[in-house]
């Protein structure tokens, strides 16, 4: 007579661990909210943006002693950045002089694309502050999350309901 082996599972076996894989991972999605790490990704991306530009005007300023948006004579109200994005005449020209100095590159308006339209910036004659506006809901309840378009402190950022304030700016100054 001859003995017969079984090797392998059965397919109940099979099904069963296919099963608790896809709980595994349903709840590993839910887990994880694949849509707030891409506002998480992009929040990111306007940030870095946000310092180079900063960093940018800072550095214009210590070459040429006078802030990229004002002219050579002097600062004037129409010239001076309020809330201004990087896409209005004042600061798509400040943007300009600053690629002209060398300390932007040539390519940067087109790498940052729409998100010139997320950076906020308010200057005087001797400082600049530049903001954005955070989307993900971790950016949101940073502790830098605490001023308003202008930069200004404000004292209800982010507070507790920090995840669904819509007048919060992330700023660098």
């Amino acid at each position: 007579m001859k003995k017969k082996f079984l090797h392998g599972f059965t397919l109940i076996e099979l099904l069963i661990v296919i099963a608790l894989l896809g709980a595994l991972a349903v709840g590993l999605l839910a887990a994880l909210d694949p849509f707030e790490q891409l506002k998480k990704g992009n929040d990111t991306s306007v940030r870095n943006l946000v310092s180079e530009v900063h960093g940018s005007v800072i550095r214009y300023y210590a070459l040429k002693s006078l802030m990229p948006y004002c002219d050579d004579a002097a600062c004037t109200a129409d010239t001076l950045p309020s809330g201004d994005t990087l896409t209005t005449v004042v600061m798509s020209t400040a943007v300009s002089s600053i690629v002209t100095t060398g300390e932007l590159k040539s390519n940067f308006q087109s790498l940052a694309g729409n998100n010139l339209q997320r950076v906020f910036a308010t200057g005087t004659s001797d400082s600049i502050r530049v903001c954005f506006q955070p989307t993900s809901k971790s950016f949101r309840c940073d502790p830098n999350t605490k001023y308003d378009v202008y930069g200004v402190d404000d004292a209800t950022c982010p507070g507790a309901a920090c995840g669904t304030s819509t007048t919060c700016y992330w700023c660098v100054q």
